[in-house]
């Protein structure tokens, strides 16, 4: 098997992921790499749904709160391990992706984007106002690790290769979606709707499947997250930014392709830590205004984020005429 210079800089990657903890001096990168990849996760869920089948859904924070709140009510309620409610995370958002799929996918463009900001902020406000789920104050998990299902680490390090193994199965699943039917029939959903309807694609239900995809894995994410931090509120987990986020990342590394949204966090999360880090409490207000400078250019020059970049890159060397005189040339 032949490797060109595409597969060695996968290998290379890959490699560099799978080492990072080692190479890694301090508490802060350690964490800060547990967090590039967990972003990775949630851009990589929505990318199912809005880079594959190009339907812009700015309301997956509802799926991520599911996802971060079943944990923790799992130890709420029965004094459970906090792993034990990640099942019953996803398949709560499973449900709510069904309820909410099928009224707003009957909306196009930004009707649709519009109407899933409005669920999602409907959802955190009820969660804001419930009482049995800890209203604005939020709910915690294990104060101390009591068995090691609780997955309470002192060292981001186990965090990390947990969060890796989990965008592993993420990419892998986006891979084998993206190469079969679904795949091709999403693409063209992204293209136009009308012609794909009028080619015989049942448009709504494979838009769903996207959906019902995309939230699982939305869910999962949130639920790593609650697991790491051990804590949830209605703001750090149902919050706007959530999915403004997730939009971001996956747009700025290539929405739609594989290792879009990994390029995505690999770029924006160290910036938004650093400048969370700098700046102190109004470092989230500078992340933002960087993010948002960042979508302008991205929509303005490049579209299709780094990864459409690199492609032309690479397109324009192997294009590249060759300047190297022939043998002819130099015995004239």
């Amino acid at each position: 098997m032949k490797f060109g210079g595409r597969e060695w800089a996968l290998a290379a990657g890959a490699i560099l992921l799978l080492v990072y903890p080692l190479l890694a001096q301090g508490a802060f990168f350690e964490r800060l790499g547990a967090l590039v990849l967990l972003s990775a996760i949630g851009a990589s869920a929505w990318n199912i749904l809005g880079g594959y089948a190009g339907q812009i859904s700015v309301g997956h924070a509802m799926f991520y709160g599911i996802g971060a709140y079943a944990p923790l009510m799992a130890y709420k309620l029965w004094d459970a391990p906090p792993l034990f409610g990640v099942p019953a995370g996803i398949a709560i958002a499973l449900v709510v992706a069904v309820v909410i799929g099928f009224p707003t996918f009957r909306l196009v463009g930004h009707y649709f984007s519009m109407a899933t900001i409005a669920v999602a902020e409907l959802v955190r406000i009820v969660v804001s106002n419930w009482d049995f789920v800890g209203a604005a104050i939020g709910l915690m998990g294990p104060a101390t690790s009591r068995t090691v299902l609780d997955l309470s680490f002192k060292s981001s390090v186990p965090y990390y290769y947990l969060f890796l193994a989990v965008l592993a199965v993420v990419l892998g699943v986006t891979w084998q979606l993206a190469r079969g039917r679904l795949g091709y029939c999403l693409r063209a959903i992204k293209a136009s709707e009308r012609a794909a309807r009028s080619l015989g694609v049942p448009v709504r239900r494979y838009k769903l499947y996207a959906l019902l995809l995309s939230a699982g894995f939305t869910a999962l994410a949130g639920s790593l997250y609650a697991l790491m931090i051990g804590f949830a509120d209605p703001d750090s987990t149902f919050g706007l930014l959530i999915s403004v986020d997730m939009i971001i990342i996956a747009a700025l590394g290539g929405a739609g392709t594989l290792l879009g949204p990994l390029i995505g966090a690999v770029i924006l999360v160290p910036l938004r830590e650093v400048t969370n880090s700098v700046f102190g409490g109004g470092g989230s207000g500078m992340t933002y205004i960087l993010f948002g400078g960042i979508i302008m250019l991205i929509a303005r020059f490049e579209p299709g984020g780094l990864m459409e970049i690199g492609r032309r890159l690479a397109g324009a060397t192997r294009r590249r005429p060759d300047t190297t005189p022939k043998v002819a040339d130099r015995a004239a």
